[in-house]
């Protein structure tokens, strides 16, 4: 029992996560954004104390279950190493090994000084790296969400053909080639330590299974072995992936016990209990009331050892029923090569834009500084994957490698939008009410005059002031007091707020006439 509430909680909160990073419409988010905000890396830089202090009380209670219930990438090796363990001669395949202090100290290290390169420095590339919800999430928004979305096209595809609006199509675009790169070597790590050696990265690599492990060791409910029972066949050290039970000395090193209760299942003997760590344990009293009635605690369904059920081979099946889903629908998608639709205005010609050069990035609404957003910021991405103009894409630059940042040649950050700081959860992003939106500058408009139309083509245009929504934008004459010269745009920067529609709207090609540059530190204005 104990082991299926375990199974059904991480169930919940790795399809919970998952859904955020792939939802495209907003809605999920409302309900779901606190699956987010209790992971224990971004809690502890958004310094989210409640939070905090629930998975610390949850550890010092229960011990480590927050590596095998609630944290996405943690719930992911289990689930592979659950399937690698489905070929028959490979069902117990795991051993005893000693903590591998000096790798877990040692990262646990890196990850501190991580904190610190990161607030001095400007760079959060170490903690990009080491947090255990930002891989899932640079996998889930470079992966799965591009999958997730041409398979939501080729239903609005066959939708609109039978003159249904139930879908609506999206864009899928690559919006950075090093972060994908980066988060499927990550994953391939994961996947082939996990599949031959089950939890190796969450309890040798992973500075938040460190942390936590130092709080399991004190916890109030742990893994029991009963001596009294036990013979000493080791089936537990061969079925644990954790490989922290030692069978034959029967000890458990609770630094590494992520609690999920797969050894009391395998164990023949009902020799393993999970139970109070401070109380009577059963083998080792004189006293026979208390005796039974441990006895009666163990046979109440603690200790039970059950097969596989067929539960769990259905959700075997059901993985192998999405992967191939997903990959039809991708080769679907691809065969179909729908026209893409892009509009210029009418006065130039149909050509891609290009992000210009600036000297300075643009921030997502709420950053704040780039201090600010490298000391806090995780990399995890699901800024970008929420943003429904696509204006958020990840860094390349190596000093802010995977951190986001805007850029305007798909849309422009519009003032009624506030996705990013809503559903940020490690507080890089800090949240903004619609009127604080409106009013934040988060860079300033500059004009290039090589590109301007009314100057290259000798035609009117006025796009930019005619979009501005906070009329930082006004045309005026080319040559001054001349009313028959071009009309060219002139720039309030005191009001601009840098939302970046006059870019995204220029009809000028590749490059924009006028362009945003971001702001050192933003400002309401």
């Amino acid at each position: 029992m104990l082991k299926k509430i375990r199974i059904a909680l991480a169930i919940f909160f790795w399809l919970s996560v998952t859904a955020l990073f792939l939802d495209f419409t907003g809605t999920i988010h409302a309900w779901l954004g606190w699956t987010a905000k209790i992971q224990f890396l971004p809690a502890l830089l958004a310094l989210n104390v409640g939070a905090l202090i629930f998975l610390i009380l949850l550890t010092f209670v229960f011990g480590r279950i927050y590596c095998s219930v609630i944290c996405p990438l943690g719930i992911t090796q289990d689930v592979i190493s659950w399937l690698s363990g489905l070929r028959k001669k490979k069902r117990y395949r795991f051993f005893f090994s000693p903590e591998k202090k000096i790798l877990r100290y040692s990262f646990l290290a890196i990850t501190g000084i991580g904190i610190l390169v990161a607030i001095i420095a400007h760079t959060g590339i170490i903690i990009s790296l080491l947090d255990p919800y930002a891989i899932y999430g640079r996998v889930a928004t470079t992966v799965l969400n591009p999958l997730y979305k041409l398979g939501n096209n080729l239903l609005a595809y066959f939708a609109e053909r039978a003159d249904s609006y139930a879908f609506y199509s999206t864009d899928v675009w690559l919006k950075s080639i090093s972060s994908l790169v980066i988060s499927i070597v990550m994953m391939i790590i994961i996947v082939v330590l996990a599949w031959r050696n089950g939890r190796t990265y969450c309890n040798t690599v992973c500075p938040v299974g460190t942390i936590l492990g130092f709080i399991s060791k004190y916890s109030l409910f742990k893994i029991h072995i009963d001596k009294s029972k036990c013979n000493a066949c080791g089936l537990c050290s061969r079925k644990c992936k954790s490989s922290c039970i030692n069978g034959k000395e029967h000890k458990v090193d609770y630094s590494r016990c992520v609690a999920c209760m797969d050894c009391i299942n395998t164990c023949k003997h009902g020799a393993i209990s999970y139970q109070f760590a401070y109380g009577k344990k059963c083998g080792n009293t004189t006293n026979n009331s208390a005796l039974k009635s441990c006895k009666k605690a163990d046979e109440s369904g603690t200790n039970v050892s059950t097969p596989q059920n067929a539960s769990e081979e259905n959700s075997a099946n059901m993985s192998r029923r999405e992967m191939l889903t997903a990959t039809g629908l991708l080769i679907a998608s691809t065969a179909l090569n729908a026209k893409g639709k892009r509009v210029d205005g009418g006065l130039a010609a149909i050509v891609q834009k290009q992000a210009p050069t600036r000297e300075r990035r643009i921030l997502p609404p709420g950053a704040k500084s780039e201090r600010h957003l490298a000391s806090h910021c995780t990399a995890c991405q699901l800024c970008i994957a929420a943003c429904p103009n696509n204006v958020l894409r990840p860094s390349s630059d190596i000093k802010s490698l995977m951190h986001p940042e805007a850029s305007y040649e798909r849309g422009y950050c519009r003032p009624e939008c506030n996705k990013c700081s809503q559903v940020c959860p490690a507080g890089a992003i800090h949240k903004l009410s619609l009127p604080e939106k409106v009013s934040l500058q988060i860079g300033h408009a500059m004009w290039i005059e090589s590109n301007c139309v009314p100057l290259t083509d000798g035609v009117e245009c006025g796009n930019c002031a005619r979009h501005c929504p906070t009329g930082a934008i006004t045309m005026v004459n080319y040559i001054p007091g001349n009313d028959t010269s071009p009309k060219i745009p002139s720039v309030n920067t005191e009001i601009c707020i840098g939302c970046g529609a006059c870019e995204n709207l220029c009809p000028a090609r590749p490059f924009s006439a006028i362009y945003v540059e971001g702001n050192d530190v933003q400002r309401f204005v």
